[in-house]
């Protein structure tokens, strides 16, 4: 029987079908269910898309008042898990805030009577999304604080998930205009297609694990600096520049030393990143010196990227204006990885519960390209 090789890093192998969305890198275009992700960005609230993903539809004013009233109490830390939160705060620097994440939502999981998905109705499931989703701002921002030598501050009932999230950094109530700013910045994050992090969610969905071990999975896959890891790297790279000054010279050295300049190019987008441009109009909305600088920066990287690269160009994708932003609406530089698994985990969540509707589990195989097995009796 010939067997089938599939491309390096499985590029463009259909793996499941799904009804959460989907990326069309060659229009520069995504959607949540049939809406477009940059549409609703610019038009909904965090709250009406988490539903969106939850429901399959957006809600009226009745359920979103609802949806609201039930989450938001999902946001309390169990008393229980309080000194390993502080454990797990003290370990590592403030790379590791998500593998303190990881630490706390593995004991959430028995603490929260979560069950195996094998074992689980479809609205157990659901309330376990659900917490999963509401405890993760809770616990990143606790943990960021314990870090600075504060204390962790309790999650406002009456805030949205944006302005809590802002609230629980700082401990202060946020300007409108940076909370709607981070909110849209959430929106547009939620869901990206079946990348590392989503199709490591749906691997250990399959097998039936609970939704707690596969969002720990997720966030693994996530902590990686070809993914998530990415938006503190491009701010980075702008204070580079700056010390550098010259932004055309510096991406030629980057390129000549055969050096990844972070914030541009995709593993999907032939064209402009749509999350990319939303940001960008955000930014500018914003104002001040850093996002001058970025905006004349992104110019002259994308040209001398053009220059280098011109059958693949290579634009500025999200991660490059996601600093940006957080930067403006005081995100300390640490959290920025982290706000983005705020948004992140619902779409996880969404895949999770897509997939615990499947019974098999995935289940690929490999190519053996190592020596010839040797046969008994061969010394």
């Amino acid at each position: 029987m010939e067997q089938l090789i599939a491309p390096e890093g499985l590029a463009n192998v259909i793996v499941a079908d799904t009804e959460i969305g989907d990326v069309r890198g060659d229009e520069g275009f995504y959607h949540y269910r049939e809406f477009s992700a940059i549409d609703l960005a610019r038009t909904r609230t965090f709250e009406e898309v988490w539903y969106l993903f939850v429901h399959g539809e957006p809600p009226d004013d009745a359920h979103l008042d609802a949806f609201r009233s039930a989450t938001a109490p999902l946001r309390d830390l169990p008393d229980e898990l309080g000194s390993l939160l502080r454990t797990a705060a003290l370990l590592g620097d403030a790379r590791d805030t998500l593998a303190g994440l990881r630490t706390v939502l593995s004991a959430a999981g028995p603490a929260t009577g979560a069950r195996p998905l094998w074992d689980s109705d479809a609205a157990t499931t659901r309330l376990d999304t659900l917490r999963v989703a509401a405890l993760t701002p809770t616990i990143l921002s606790a943990i960021h604080r314990i870090r600075s030598g504060e204390e962790p501050v309790a999650p406002d009932p009456d805030l949205s998930v944006a302005a809590n999230w802002l609230y629980q950094l700082s401990g202060r109530r946020p300007d409108p205009r940076h909370a709607r700013a981070v909110e849209q910045y959430l929106i547009a994050t939620i869901d990206h297609g079946f990348n590392a992090s989503t199709f490591t969610a749906r691997v250990i969905a399959s097998t039936g694990a609970d939704v707690y071990a596969a969002v720990c999975g997720a966030l693994g896959a996530f902590s990686g600096p070809l993914h998530g890891g990415a938006p503190d790297r491009a701010l980075d790279a702008l204070d580079e520049i700056a010390r550098h000054g010259d932004a055309t010279a510096w991406a030629r050295e980057q390129i000549a030393a055969r050096r990844r300049i972070m914030g541009f190019g995709h593993a999907v987008y032939r064209t402009r990143d749509p999350r990319s441009e939303l940001l960008r109009s955000i930014a500018l909305e914003l104002g001040g010196p850093v996002v001058e600088q970025a905006v004349d920066v992104e110019q002259k990287v994308t040209a001398v990227l053009a220059q280098a690269h011109p059958d693949q160009p290579r634009y500025a994708n999200v991660e490059f204006y996601a600093g940006v932003v957080m930067d403006a609406c005081g995100v300390p530089r640490s959290m920025f990885t982290p706000t983005f698994a705020v948004s992140r985990v619902v779409g996880w969540c969404a895949n999770i519960a897509e997939q615990a509707r499947s019974r098999k589990i995935i289940r690929p195989r490999a190519r053996y390209v190592g020596p010839p097995p040797r046969v008994v009796g061969d010394r």
